[in-house]
């Protein structure tokens, strides 16, 4: 009921209003099944406004810092993200990999849409990283298709580093299914996993219009930190 109230009554009408979200390719979502919507991820409003704009509703694997942030902002994250069924994902373990993994399968029998980052976290600058193989894995042992969504926009509604959100213009395009059941049998290949990956990467890259780097973004935000903090030192 309060996931109702925010999305049609309360949140979801004031980012409309400031924000004018658009979303284009709706007829690729199925209306009913498993299916992972594979998404760019350019700053913690893509996990508002996808849900906003989808009739149905996306249960996100979300990083368990979600739903520990102090203040307003982390009150409100936590009450839409508990309210709109997000699973929170302690990374910190060994097994949180596994653990993310088979919590996402189980959704996805269920038939549920499963929301994924396959950069693994949010882009440091605005381009598309390397995706990471933890997609793949769950659409073979899941048997489901990926659908690549491009959100576009959301980095100038919440800037990195910033609390209070910015009306600007959001758009959601989403692309056709991207069907892997040639690969069925071969989940723990990882070749197979790396293909696939590469596949729903390029699907964003075409959707997003961003440019593509490489290289995995938590390994460029793991240099910017000591280069911060020399700069403080100074």
């Amino acid at each position: 009921m309060f996931y109702w109230l925010l999305k049609h009554l309360l949140l979801g009408p004031i980012m409309r209003l400031a924000c004018h979200p658009q979303l284009q390719g709706a007829e690729h979502i199925p209306r009913r099944g498993g299916a992972i919507l594979a998404s760019n991820h350019l700053a913690v409003a893509d996990s508002f406004f996808l849900p906003l704009m989808i009739r149905r509703r996306v249960t996100f694997l979300a990083k368990r810092e979600y739903f520990t942030t102090p203040g307003v902002r982390g009150w409100l994250t936590r009450r839409f993200f508990h309210a709109a069924g997000q699973v929170p994902i302690d990374r910190s373990c060994a097994s949180a990999a596994q653990d993310a993994l088979d919590t996402g399968v189980r959704l996805l029998a269920a038939g549920e849409l499963v929301g994924i980052y396959p950069e693994g976290t949010r882009s440091p600058d605005g381009r598309l990283y390397k995706g990471k193989t933890g997609v793949a894995k769950m659409a073979l042992e899941a048997g489901v298709p990926v659908i690549p969504v491009a959100m576009v926009g959301t980095d100038k509604v919440s800037p990195r580093g910033t609390i209070i959100w910015r009306p600007h213009p959001v758009k959601i395009c989403v692309g056709a299914p991207l069907d892997f059941s040639r690969y069925a049998g071969l989940a723990g290949d990882r070749f197979v996993e790396r293909s696939i990956v590469d596949e729903i990467m390029y699907a964003l890259l075409e959707l997003s219009g961003q440019e593509y780097v490489d290289r995995y973004a938590a390994s460029v935000k793991g240099h910017e930190a000591p280069s911060r903090l020399a700069r403080k030192a100074s």
